[in-house]
């Protein structure tokens, strides 16, 4: 009997109970005036079947929810950033749109709200990199929450530019990065803004920091800090790939019995030869 009980509690949660438990971790109003974080796709109070948890939502990602019976993803990036104007299948965007709706599966984005967010994806960024003492830079507080761009943190030991430079190209399975001239201090003190981040380099280097890890930059922002601080950008899907690993504790921990997928598809656009 208690058996069946906990079967029935389980079946009971709502795709709004897990959306709610999200937002609580990282409240929309968190998000850059630009982006678009949020629902995107969808309904939210059927049960839950499933949740996909992934960083870009494509064709591919929406035939996985299907395939393994999930009625909810979840992603990083928002799929619409901009209004449809229209459903007409002419582009990938319209396309999962579509397929989700058909398919009675709702799409749910957590983008700049999650970055900014206190355990969001620069603090996961800087546990896969084993740092410790982490905390924001570029602090600030909206609506009474603590929150900040990026984070910094400081290795126990210091470590040579070029072990490094290996250890990132290892943690985040990046075949190749770009960076600027090997420091030749040790790197003790690293800041971190996954995806695009280069707007906090300046403030990287004001808080003393020996290398800045980020996802994209342009080639221009490389000039001028040579022996300042060590640049690595390590691509910007490779810097957020572990967001979902956020979703999944989450969701985990305060929806359960919610079965919480981690996405196998890779949504990189960018290959590397």
């Amino acid at each position: 009997m208690l058996r069946l009980i906990e079967k029935e509690r389980l079946k009971s949660v709502k795709i709004k109970e897990v959306v709610s438990a999200l937002e609580r971790f990282a409240p929309l109003p968190l998000q850059e005036g630009f982006d678009n974080a949020g629902l995107q796709v969808g309904l939210t109070e059927a049960e839950v079947s499933g949740a996909l948890l992934c960083l870009d939502v494509t064709e591919s990602i929406v035939d996985e929810a299907i395939e393994k019976g999930c009625n909810l993803i979840v992603s990083h990036h928002p799929l619409v950033f901009h209004p449809l104007k229209r459903l007409t299948y002419a582009d990938y965007v319209q396309r999962a749109v579509a397929k989700a709706i058909k398919n009675d599966i709702t799409i749910l984005s957590m983008h700049t709200n999650m970055d900014n967010a206190e355990g969001g994806v620069n603090f996961k960024i800087a546990e896969k990199m084993d740092l410790q003492n982490v905390g924001f830079f570029a602090e600030k507080e909206v609506q009474g929450i603590k929150c900040g761009s990026g984070t910094i943190g400081e290795f126990a030991e210091p470590m040579a530019a070029d072990d490094f430079i290996m250890m990132l190209k290892k943690t985040f399975d990046v075949e190749s990065v770009q960076c600027n001239q090997l420091l030749r201090r040790p790197i003790r003190k690293v800041a971190i803004c996954g995806g695009a981040g280069s707007f906090l380099l300046s403030d990287a280097i004001r808080l003393g920091a020996d290398a800045f890890v980020t996802g994209e930059m342009h080639y221009h922002e490389y000039f001028a800090h040579e022996q300042e601080i060590q640049i690595v950008v390590i691509g910007h899907y490779q810097s957020e790939q572990f967001t979902k690993e956020i979703f999944k504790s989450i969701i985990e921990d305060e929806c359960k019995g919610v079965r919480a997928v981690l996405s196998d598809v890779n949504t990189n656009p960018i290959i590397y030869l």
